[in-house]
């Protein structure tokens, strides 16, 4: 699913075999943050930091990466690229002269298995991702950035996102950008429709059924929730602890423990917004990210392509 206008700004970039996505803040003052790992077998950094009790609110990227571990060098290129442009958390304070240091946490996903184990993003590439951000992004899903290599089950993962709106009274959106890379599966063996969209055409049941999954068993679904609402630490915590909600609806099984499934959430909301104190306008707006994450889920899969001998769910969908 396209979105024009994205509340924060994206930017990939594409190795064939893997790739890095950047989330980038909308303004140099970053976003509040926080996150949530439920997988058994995460790669990330700067996670620690996010927790409601810790010190920083405010990140001014995340990076989605390919390469496993390796991947994580991208984030070096990001806060190579965020110092060079000024962006960074002012270490003497907002008024005083001295070093800003870029907020940049990330989390990995799984491809080695998918093309040349020994091609994973570098830190080169975080930093043009960062730059393809600022240069105004692009609003490509399927098999672009950080799911290039993805899979989903015995299918092709990769990255999507959604949107979904709140209640018109409340007027916040809440969109959500995923890399889609499950152990588990995204089409019901039994019916041959998708978990997260049971509108969509159904898979060829004997075609799916006869495929073979890439081995090892080693994945993990990461992605992004972004609100314009003006939400705490504490609160957006709830936000992606709500938010994968939205990985179970899509994928079965999900959060093994061989899955690293991450999720973060960030306010894109201007510092000074008074945080959100309706408690049942709160509650809408983690169940809005629950259906973006569940929608982006799909996102990704049904806009991957077919490539490295592993089928897309567009070669077997039913017209």
């Amino acid at each position: 699913m396209r979105i024009d206008d994205p509340l924060a700004r994206i930017g990939h970039i594409s190795l064939a075999d893997t790739g890095v996505t950047a989330i980038l803040a909308p303004h140099e003052a970053g976003m509040v943050a926080a996150v949530d790992v439920r997988g058994g077998g995460p790669g990330t950094r700067e996670t620690d930091l996010l927790e409601p009790h810790n010190t920083v609110e405010r990140v001014h990227a995340i990076m989605l990466c390919g390469g496993s571990a390796f991947g994580l060098a991208a984030a070096d290129g990001a806060m190579a690229e965020l110092e060079r442009r000024g962006w960074g958390f002012p270490v003497f304070g907002e008024d005083m002269p001295g070093p800003r240091v870029p907020i940049v946490p990330a989390a990995v996903i799984f491809d080695l298995v998918v093309g040349d184990p020994a091609h994973r993003p570098t830190a080169a590439d975080g930093a043009a991702a960062i730059t393809a951000a600022f240069d105004g992004g692009t609003g490509a899903t399927g098999s672009v950035g950080a799911g290039c290599g993805a899979t989903a089950g015995v299918l092709r993962g990769g990255f999507g996102q959604a949107t979904v709106s709140t209640m018109s009274t409340d007027g916040y959106t809440v969109e959500a950008y995923v890399v889609a890379n499950p152990v588990g599966m995204v089409v019901d063996k039994h019916t041959g429709l998708l978990y997260g969209d049971g509108a969509k055409p159904a898979v060829d049941l004997e075609r799916f059924n006869a495929l073979e999954r890439p081995t090892p068993k080693l994945n993990t679904t990461i992605g992004v929730i972004a609100t314009n609402a003006p939400l705490t630490k504490p609160q957006l915590k709830r936000v992606a602890m709500t938010g994968h909600d939205g990985i179970a609806r899509a994928i079965r099984p999900a959060h093994s423990p061989l899955d690293g499934d991450t999720l973060f959430a960030v306010s894109t909301a201007q510092p000074g917004a008074q945080p959100v104190s309706d408690v049942e306008a709160f509650g809408r707006i983690g169940e809005a990210g629950a259906q973006a994450v569940q929608a982006a889920i799909v996102d990704a899969v049904v806009n991957a392509t077919g490539d490295f001998g592993i089928t897309a769910w567009r070669d077997i969908a039913r017209a």
